[in-house]
């Protein structure tokens, strides 16, 4: 709307599809075909080495060296949901939150990584032993869906950490992450989102949503058009951090007034020495 472009959108039903899904596009003359998750970078790569005259976009993953003719994006989303797992730590009155993954690779791993460390931070300021399950970082393991589109085994994997007691969960799973929302409002639980605001994006349901780790797509996405449209548009990788808002945390609407004061100015001073660099939300492994 802002640069008065057109988009269209094409979901790939497997990773079979998504060459010919690309070159679906290449044949529609787009000015820029964007493959967004992990999954589908090494298909964006190989169809912009064979065209170098069009332009793409990949979210979730860069290239080195980069591809004059690609615009990537990659997120320090550990840095969002370390804040995230601060805030559910504070929350929890069971003591144990949870999290669980649709399928495991770095873009995905990162958010479970950055929840427990901000979990392991709580835990050292105000002397509790809130513990985290469904992703051992130590171990590089923990519960996987298999895919980001089976919503009825996100419910049945959160029932599961929920019957071990856990009372916040976070989905880092696409759409599967409905299945939580229905089975913490089965339960009376919370939620932690992610990508975007759940408490926005499923307002009726806002009462169960603690907050959301955000990776701000939207705005990388508008940027990149924006290059195309004035012309200076240039092979390139954007980090989106806390720094530069391409990611950050939202706590849920319906939270924002009864989350104590003080817990929210520490998380403010955490985000402001996250930015510093004077914690590294990182898992050393």
């Amino acid at each position: 709307e802002k640069y008065g472009v057109e988009g269209s959108f094409l979901e790939s039903e497997q990773q079979t599809d998504y060459e010919k899904t690309i070159y679906s596009y290449l044949a529609e003359d787009c000015a820029i075909i964007i493959g967004i998750g992990y999954n589908i970078s090494a298909a964006t790569n190989a169809a912009a080495e064979a065209n170098p005259d069009q332009m793409f976009g990949i979210i979730d993953d860069a290239y080195d060296p980069v591809l004059p003719n690609v615009a990537a994006s990659v997120y320090n989303i550990d840095q969002a949901t370390y804040l995230a797992g601060y805030l559910a730590a504070s929350q929890t009155k069971t003591g144990i939150i949870g999290t669980y993954v649709g399928m495991a690779f770095p873009s995905t791993t990162s958010f479970m990584d950055g929840f427990y460390m901000g979990m392991m931070k709580y835990n050292e300021v105000h002397g509790t032993s809130v513990k985290l399950i469904g992703w051992d970082p130590a171990a590089y393991t923990g519960l996987e869906v298999g895919n980001f589109s089976d919503v009825d085994k996100g419910k049945t994997i959160t029932l599961g950490l929920l019957d071990e007691g856990a009372d916040i969960i976070m989905p880092v799973a696409g759409p599967v992450g409905a299945g939580t929302l229905a089975a913490v409002k089965e339960r009376g639980a919370l939620m932690v989102g992610v990508d975007t605001d759940w408490s926005v994006l499923y307002d009726e349901d806002s009462a169960f949503v603690l907050a959301s780790a955000l990776k701000n797509m939207d705005m990388w996405i508008v940027d990149t058009v924006g290059t195309l449209v004035d012309g200076s548009f240039a092979g390139n990788t954007f980090v989106g951090t806390l720094e530069n808002s391409g990611v950050g945390l939202a706590v849920g609407v319906d939270f924002q007034s009864t989350v104590d004061p003080a817990i929210l100015a520490e998380i403010e001073q955490l985000k402001a020495d996250i930015i510093a660099g004077t914690i590294d939300v990182k898992y050393a492994r």
